[in-house]
């Protein structure tokens, strides 16, 4: 389904147990304060971690609202999530679903996140993604190491 795709990896590492980086991945709560690129949008997240549950996560920013959200396929705590991504909106949305995996790997001091995210259909999708993701992993490292 994703072999045919651009996909970017990242990799962090953050002063944390993974126990604790997976919770904020997976917590409505923690996902709300890291899950979006800009720091001052209202950020509504709706998690159902199960294999075969739902999550949303709803960014009020300007020219938004917009809407992420799919199915999760693996839930393997405190080690690894996969799970599909997909928009709601316009100009967002990439009309195909695509897939992130995410790691949490224990190194000496802390985890390291490795996360792909696969399933783009133009390398402009892509790019904009690693933007994103970027941003958001900063968001999430100062909210683990603090």
């Amino acid at each position: 389904m994703y072999t045919k795709t651009i996909a970017l990896q990242l990799v962090r590492t953050v002063v944390a147990s993974p126990e604790r980086v997976f919770e904020a991945w997976t917590t409505a709560q923690h996902v709300e304060r890291w899950a979006c690129p800009d720091p001052g949008a209202l950020v509504t997240a709706d998690l159902d971690l199960r294999v075969g549950g739902h999550y949303s996560i709803r960014m009020e920013v300007e020219g938004g609202p917009f809407t992420a959200f799919g199915t999760y396929h693996e839930v393997d705590p405190p080690r690894r999530l996969v799970y599909t991504w997909d928009w709601k909106e316009d100009p967002h949305a990439m009309h195909t679903e695509s897939l992130v995996t995410v790691e949490f790997v224990p190194v000496d001091g802390g985890t390291e996140i490795r996360l792909t995210h696969q399933g783009f259909p133009a390398p402009s999708d892509m790019e904009g993604h690693e933007v994103g993701w970027r941003m958001c992993l900063d968001r999430l490292v100062a909210q683990v190491d603090s």
